[in-house]
């Protein structure tokens, strides 16, 4: 993995690992060394990109990307793009093997960007920066209600009804539509499709979080 040239405050050029760095953070929550150094190096190579090969992956870490990939599946860092119905995370069908490719969420791009310059996993500073990319005007809020969303949720999973609760309670206004199509959108969150039973009980959608910003 080639090292990047930054400028320190005193102009001297230094050198940061993105692997290195990233893998850092990543190990904030995540235990298994090894593991964690390979999905490092693919998430190094594939935010840039926005997705990877199986093979692009395979060349990357030397070995098997079956566990990097199951791994980064779970964590929603990586994601198939083949489906089975809908572009629902839980429709992905993860098949790791040649000629597969798998796409990082949005979300997961400016998590990965940041903690490869700092080595830390910074959700919040993530979450405001892709949604004053994406042009939301309380953008700076944002990393607030996804902090609501998460005490709101059970088991990972939220309601459209819940969303518009906390978007109530920090008199954000009432563009629930547009809120749950950008958070869709970022990567913060995905339709839980198969849940129709409970989410017609609930008298509303349900939605799963991405638990990498948790």
């Amino acid at each position: 993995m080639s090292r990047s040239e930054v400028e320190t405050g005193s102009g001297e050029a230094s050198y940061y690992d993105p692997a290195s760095n990233l893998g850092r953070a990543l190990s904030s929550f995540l235990r298994d060394s090894e593991l964690v150094g390979h999905l490092a190096q693919a998430l190094a190579y594939a935010s840039k990109r926005g997705r990877v090969s199986y093979d692009e992956i395979e060349g990357i870490i030397r070995s098997n990307p079956e566990d990097v990939l199951l791994l980064g599946n779970e964590w929603r860092l990586l994601l198939p793009m083949k489906t089975v119905k809908s572009a629902a995370w839980e429709d992905r069908l993860l098949l790791p093997r040649p000629g597969e490719v798998y796409e990082v969420p949005n979300i997961v791009r400016y998590l990965v960007e940041n903690a490869s310059r700092t080595g830390l996993w910074n959700p919040r500073h993530a979450i405001a920066s892709l949604f004053r990319e994406m042009g939301e005007p309380d953008w700076q809020r944002m990393p607030e209600l996804v902090k609501g969303l998460e005490r709101q949720a059970k088991d990972g999973r939220i309601t459209a009804t819940q969303i518009k609760k906390v978007r109530g309670e920090l008199g954000l206004g009432d563009r629930v539509n547009t809120l749950i199509a950008e958070l869709k959108g970022s990567g913060v969150m995905s339709p839980k499709l198969g849940l129709l039973t409970e989410a017609s009980r609930a008298w509303s959608p349900i939605y799963e979080l991405n638990p990498s910003l948790f």
